[in-house]
């Protein structure tokens, strides 16, 4: 079951929810049918709860939504994108352990506040 604090990206709600939010965002590009999307779900939803407040997390189904997938140049599914001030800064491609992504939002959240 997802976090109460990952949101759903939509073309709809895209510009507002993270071009224009205030924290940077992380989303995780996905689709129903990916093995190791489904595997980095968990993942996902934990970093939700644990940065809640300090970084916005949510998820971008790529089968619904191919144009912005494309728009960023996503090739390849999992990838999760960190997003600051509406740019994408990050792109972590794959499966990736809990430490590694933590890590690398780490680097962006402290960049935010310099």
């Amino acid at each position: 079951m997802a976090s109460e604090h990952v949101h759903t990206f939509t073309q709809a709600n895209w510009d507002q929810e993270v071009l224009g939010s205030d924290t940077p965002v992380l989303v995780d590009f996905w689709a129903a049918w990916c093995g190791p999307c489904l595997r980095m779900a968990p993942i996902v939803d934990a970093i939700a709860e644990e940065y809640a407040g300090r970084l916005k997390v949510g998820k971008l189904n790529v089968d619904e939504h191919p144009d912005l997938a494309t728009r960023y140049g996503i090739m390849s599914i999992p990838t999760l994108v960190l997003f600051k001030a509406g740019e994408p800064v990050e792109f972590i491609v794959g499966l990736q352990p809990r430490s590694s992504l933590v890590r690398r939002i780490e680097t962006v959240l402290d960049g935010a506040s310099a």
